[in-house]
């Protein structure tokens, strides 16, 4: 096959800057209000929670204030007093016990509603991941690496619930407790709330130190993680040929390197972001001391308070209230600064989901559709029920509506393709193969064989010239229906977890067991499947990883025999075979092939003898064509080929 495009590498997109330091990462623009449409489907439940939260902060504040009338009214009366009557202070006690309770009770209920908010949003977008990534073209899957989609789905998801169940709801409830801790602290002293903002305006400036510098860190960290994951992906997918090669030292150097980045850039991180927190309470504490000393001086030398009452003495009750007010303050800040960090890393993993769901779904113009059909008095009839005969259904402009029948009569007419616009890898490709015929297509490594395959899927659209199918051009052919009629056994097997009997059924979802074993018998894998431990109902796991690569190969190939389609294409399907194997195979591919238009890939020549044309490539040009025994007779590159002059690459 030809050269395929490179995977894209994640961390080319981050290199670091001078100093070491990653360049500014930024999430894309709408990707909050994006996010807020997947939890619209919770408005009711948002609404909830919304109350709880202030219902929580208003509690807090109030058991805060309450401090002042509890200290001031009930407990100071109380002292000195030679027989103290204690109904009014248990009353004033049961009271604030009854706020701290409700408040605890909004704050368990909004939290658990943010669990269920937070695992139907995220289950709503990776159902919408997943269903879009369905529709993207192949070209996508070979240019990004497998590892990193899937970290979309792991890493990226595991972020955003993070920030939707604990994050964000965090962060409302301590903007929500700062306002409430303000204005009450203004109600009790404009005096002192005055000196607490200014402390405030000097802790922020602190906090967009630290948190500016951990921010481009943690959105830099997301991607390095999903680089770290595609390596590791690719490297267990290749465990063998590591160990083959004797790989493991340059593997584990490669690896680290790519570790060294992930662990450098969430250890900046969180090594700004962890400290925060102690920043902050370490400066909450020092406020604490100096609303004490101020407050308190100011109580001993009765310097008049005003407040939002009006002008009164500064009591005890009234410092102890605003002292509990000022830790109020302050650590709903520090939350918030650690909170903001997560949302950020939480934003770039949306980005990154965003990025996936945002690609361009593959390109379907086709208007042509594949039918069941019957023929009655020699006319073509659509029918619901499955027959033997199939059509394509050709719907016209002025609604009329014609039936070809198909045949699998398919012709390449000037084609040039490549994958991208300066690496054209096929030129002036022109053939045809009539209803039946056996194509084979020869040649090195690179030539274009699978490449040609790959258009007559339309996993590719062609650059120059056409492709008929039936006469039809292909683009005018819906690609679903297109591939409908196609049957395809690769070189690289991909079975599922699932019986047996399941992987076989893939071909053809509601075919029967007794079609299913008919088809393992065509493709001689019936023998081998009734040996293993429950037959056809024997489990495969880890891509049958417990069957031998000529097993998992004859069930492929099974797999294409149920589908039974006018089309086969056979790209190196015996390679995995050993010749014994594939002799007794052959008859079974043959009994597989016949009444059908095939196309087959392979390097060994002698399964290509009995084609109907053979047809030899070298970098993307077919330099000969015909039966075996014309090109044996013209003595050109076949012919070397064959008698060992020359050996494909």
């Amino acid at each position: 096959m030809s050269k395929m495009p490179s995977k894209e590498n994640p961390q080319a997109h981050g290199k670091a800057a001078a100093g070491g330091r990653p360049p500014m990462q930024r999430f894309k623009p709408g990707t909050i209000k994006r996010l807020f449409t997947y939890m619209a489907g919770y408005r009711i439940q948002l609404i909830l929670v919304f109350v709880c939260i202030l219902i929580s902060a208003a509690a807090g504040a109030a058991s805060s204030l309450f401090l002042q009338t509890l200290i001031d009214k009930y407990i100071i009366p109380l002292l000195g007093q030679a027989s103290p009557f204690f109904t009014g202070l248990f009353k004033a006690i049961l009271l604030m016990g009854s706020i701290y309770i409700i408040g605890v009770l909004s704050t368990l209920f909004y939290n658990r509603m943010m669990v269920i908010i937070e695992q139907g949003t995220l289950k709503r977008i990776r159902d919408e991941m997943f269903t879009h990534m369905q529709s993207l073209p192949i070209r996508y899957f070979d240019t990004h690496t497998h590892g990193d989609i899937m970290s979309r789905y792991t890493n990226d998801t595991d972020t955003l619930r993070q920030a939707i169940s604990q994050s964000l709801p965090q962060m409302f409830a301590s903007l929500v407790s700062v306002a409430a801790a303000f204005f009450s602290m203004l109600y009790l002293s404009v005096g002192l709330t005055a000196f607490v903002a200014v402390f405030a305006v000097i802790l922020l400036k602190v906090i967009k130190a630290l948190v500016g510098r951990s921010g481009a860190f943690f959105m830099k960290q997301q991607q390095s993680l999903g680089d770290v994951n595609g390596y590791i992906e690719e490297m267990i997918n290749g465990q063998k040929v590591v160990k083959v090669f004797c790989h493991e030292e340059k593997t584990e150097e490669d690896f680290d390197k790519k570790n060294e980045d992930l662990c450098y850039c969430a250890t900046e991180a969180n090594k700004y972001g962890n400290i925060t927190m102690p920043v902050v309470g370490n400066m909450g504490y020092i406020l604490y001391v100096l609303l004490a000393v101020i407050g308190g001086a100011a109580g001993i030398a009765g310097i008049p308070n005003l407040s939002l009452t009006g002008v009164q003495a500064l009591t005890i009750g009234t410092i102890v209230s605003f002292l509990t007010l000022s830790r109020s303050f302050i650590n709903p800040i520090g939350q918030i600064s650690m909170q903001f960090n997560m949302v950020i890393m939480a934003l770039a993993g949306a980005s990154r989901i965003f990025d996936l769901m945002d690609e361009e779904s593959e390109q379907d113009d086709g208007y042509v559709t594949l039918v069941n059909a019957k023929i009655e008095n020699g006319e073509i009839k659509e029918c619901r029920e499955r027959t033997d005969t199939w059509a394509w259904k050709h719907p016209h402009s002025d609604g009329a509506v014609t039936y070809t029948p198909l045949q699998g009569d398919i012709r390449f007419n000037d084609v040039d393709f490549g994958y991208d616009e300066n690496n054209v890898v096929l030129h002036n490709i022109t053939l045809y193969a009539e209803p039946g015929q056996k194509v084979a297509f020869v040649g090195a490594t690179g030539a274009g064989k699978t490449t040609i395959t790959n258009l007559i899927n339309r996993f590719y659209d062609i650059a120059d010239g056409k492709i008929r199918y039936d006469g039809i051009n292909i683009n005018k052919i819906r690609k679903a229906d297109l591939r409908r009629s196609l049957g395809i056994v690769l070189q690289d097997v991909n079975l599922f977890t699932g019986t047996v009997m399941d992987n076989i059924r893939y071909g053809k979802l509601d075919a029967t067991d007794e079609e299913c074993i008919a088809a393992a018998k065509l493709s001689n894998a019936d023998g081998f499947i009734r040996m293993l431990p429950q037959g056809y109902h024997t489990v495969l796991e880890g891509d049958g990883s417990g069957l031998s690569q000529g097993q998992r190969q004859l069930i492929s190939i099974a797999r294409a025999a149920v589908a039974d389609p006018p089309v086969m294409i056979l790209d190196e399907a015996t390679s995995s075979i050993d010749t014994r194997t594939e002799a007794i195979v052959q008859k079974g591919m043959d009994a597989l092939m016949k009444g059908r238009t095939v196309f087959v890939i392979a390097h060994r020549l002698s399964t290509v003898q009995n084609s109907d044309v053979i047809m030899v490539l070298e970098h993307g040009r077919i330099i000969e064509r015909g039966s075996h025994e014309q090109l044996i007779s013209e003595k050109g590159k076949y012919y070397q080929l064959y008698t060992g002059a020359f050996e494909l690459e």
